[in-house]
């Protein structure tokens, strides 16, 4: 099989393309090509002439999308319209990644695929208007919803926790928002698994179990046998500029009709301490 990546230099492009073996895979990001320019992804997805395309690359700043609409929209949503038109042109299936916060987070049992989407964000309505455009412009592509991502290669949740653990005695962490942590090793094995599946529509993709922020960062640093006290605080007294969904976990029916299953977040998070060190 023939995959070009999009965003191969991210978080989680560095995972796939040290995951992905056994197919010819070609891994593409800025400066090589812009996903905001339909003419740079036209002519990558000619060169390359892939059977996938994965589209990693995305604008995730989700405070930063408050403050930075227009960039928001013009690639995570735009850009990923420039990659499903040149996909269309090649004839190429895609995968695009998208988030838990394209919901609302007022449901309180795992959301399903066919949930409504209702984003408070920027950076969530910017990945929900991708979502529907999309499947208007290649109806069979195939739409990972992950969550809280973190692993090797790029900013993340854990490493932060571990540099403030490090520094100071005690940390305050919101206790009243709950989701799925995703390892990045292991959803890039699940999307290789989804491709050659030839899976289509959307599919909830994370780690299982699910936690809170102050429940997750415990974890890391109990794991990290660090000394640091982690103390529960509500969202109102860590007040962000984009809203966050209270609850986002994800449910994994749509992933398990694959035959694909996930680790917990707590051996995924021992992994990656495990990988930090070495």
């Amino acid at each position: 099989m023939n995959v070009t990546i999009f965003g191969a230099s991210g978080l989680l492009g560095n995972a796939l393309m040290r995951e992905w073996d056994g197919d010819e895979i070609v891994g593409l990001s800025l400066p090589d090509v812009e996903v905001r320019d339909a003419g740079q992804i036209r002519r990558a997805a000619e060169q390359t002439r892939p059977e996938w395309i994965v589209l990693a690359a995305a604008y995730t700043d989700v405070d930063g999308c408050e403050s930075n609409q227009a960039l928001a929209f013009s690639v995570n949503r735009d850009g990923a319209v420039n990659v499903a038109e040149a996909a269309k042109r090649v004839g190429a299936r895609l995968l695009f990644l998208s988030s838990d916060y394209v919901f609302d987070g007022r449901k309180t049992s795992p959301y399903e695929i066919g949930d409504a989407r209702n984003p408070q964000s920027v950076y969530g309505r910017s990945k929900a208007e991708a979502e529907v455009r999309l499947l208007e412009v290649l109806s069979q592509c195939c739409i990972v919803r992950t969550a809280w991502l973190f692993g090797m290669g790029g900013k993340c949740f854990p490493d932060t926790i571990l540099k403030l653990a490090a520094a100071r005695p005690a940390l305050d962490v919101v206790d009243d928002q709950r989701g799925c942590a995703t390892y990045s090793v292991d959803l890039a094995r699940a999307i290789i698994q989804l491709c050659r599946k030839g899976a289509s529509g959307i599919v909830h993709v994370t780690n299982a179990g699910d936690c809170s922020w102050f429940e997750f960062a415990r974890e890391i640093v109990r794991g990290a046998g660090l000394a640091a006290e982690v103390r529960p605080v509500s969202s109102q007294q860590m007040a962000r500029p984009a809203p966050r969904p209270a609850y986002s976990v994800l449910s994994s029916a749509s992933l398990q009709r694959y035959g694909i299953a996930m680790p917990t977040w707590q051996d995924a998070l021992q992994r990656y301490l495990k990988e930090r060190r070495s």
